[in-house]
């Protein structure tokens, strides 16, 4: 009886590991995914109604190769058929919006935006789904919009107009969050991961082919295949990672996607971060862990509280 709590403990250690180790492959699947978009709308000129229609289009091919013979089988059965197909229209939005301002921006200036999302989610939880933040809470969210105010530094040197498309991504990104959140008590993940490609093909399959551009070199199919690989392998292992622990355990390992992004963003297209870039990064990361501890706090003290978050697809 004394080895059992201890081979628990063990067991949970591990459990942990194995999530923390699929959180930071999700984070390196992501950056590539990043990557390779903005190659192809920046350096290839690829329209990006295109690349964004084929992102979903090879999403689904893959999905249909190596997840659903394998990991779960494909539903479109809802008990929220309408909420799932908003849902699906944000996460349109936010790679609509995000795949232009890469033609423009530095990877590492879009993903330091980004991160304004888990403060956006809990700003926005209180008036959607009636989950109200402390004044902690509320000091974070806008420390975390004064680092991005750095980032962007508008009136002190140069100020990219694109920096406002990934704002608008980022609340796209929120919303799409906020939406799994509430989709979570219908719907399994099964149901939610089979929406988000197939609305994205249908929605962009006339803008896709109306912009169409045949490639002029063979391995740009394969960067178009790369397309669907990185973004369908780095939603599944991101779906494991929660499965296996807590969200408030992985969410700092998000932040590990300013590295890949500045390795990426360096050695692909000789782009190097800027001081505002890394202070009002560094702003918004304090600001986002501190957001999670007093979340694993809250967590901790509630008797009976959700061991992990919702599946974010």
């Amino acid at each position: 009886m004394t080895l059992k709590p201890a081979t628990t403990k063990a067991s949970d250690a591990r459990h942990r590991l194995i999530a923390i180790g699929l959180m930071v492959l999700a984070s390196v699947c992501f950056a590539a995914l990043d990557a390779t978009a903005k190659y192809l709308v920046d350096e290839t000129n690829i329209p990006v109604a295109q690349v964004t229609w084929l992102r979903f289009a090879t999403h689904v091919l893959f999905s249909a190769v190596v997840l659903w013979p394998f990991a779960f089988r494909p539903s479109l059965r809802s008990a929220k058929p309408m909420i799932q197909v908003v849902r699906s229209c944000f996460m349109i939005a936010t790679t609509l919006l995000n795949f232009i301002a890469l033609k423009y921006l530095q990877l590492d200036q879009n993903v330091t935006i980004f991160f304004l999302t888990p403060l956006i989610v809990a700003a926005l939880a209180g008036p959607l789904l009636g989950e109200w933040v402390g004044w902690h809470r509320v000091l974070a969210i806008a420390a975390g919009f004064v680092g991005v105010l750095v980032v962007m530094h508008p009136g002190i040197g140069s100020f990219h107009w694109a920096m406002l498309l990934v704002l608008g991504a980022t609340l796209g990104f929120a919303l799409y969050n906020i939406s799994t959140r509430y989709l979570a008590a219908f719907d399994p993940p099964a149901v939610t991961q089979t929406y988000t490609p197939l609305v994205g093909v249908l929605v962009m399959t006339p803008f896709g082919l109306a912009a169409w551009q045949w490639p002029q070199e063979w391995w740009l199919w394969v960067l178009f295949a790369g397309l669907g690989f990185w973004g369908g392998l780095g939603h599944w292992l991101l779906i494991l990672a929660h499965r296996a622990a807590p969200a408030p355990v992985l969410a700092p390992y998000m932040y590990l996607g300013l590295i890949w992004m500045s390795f990426a963003g360096y050695f692909v297209f000789g782009d190097i971060p800027t001081a505002w870039t890394l202070g009002g990064g560094a702003i918004v990361i304090v600001a986002g862990l501190y957001l999670l501890a007093r979340e694993r706090k809250s967590l901790g003290g509630a008797k009976g509280g959700p061991a992990s978050d919702v599946d974010p697809v």
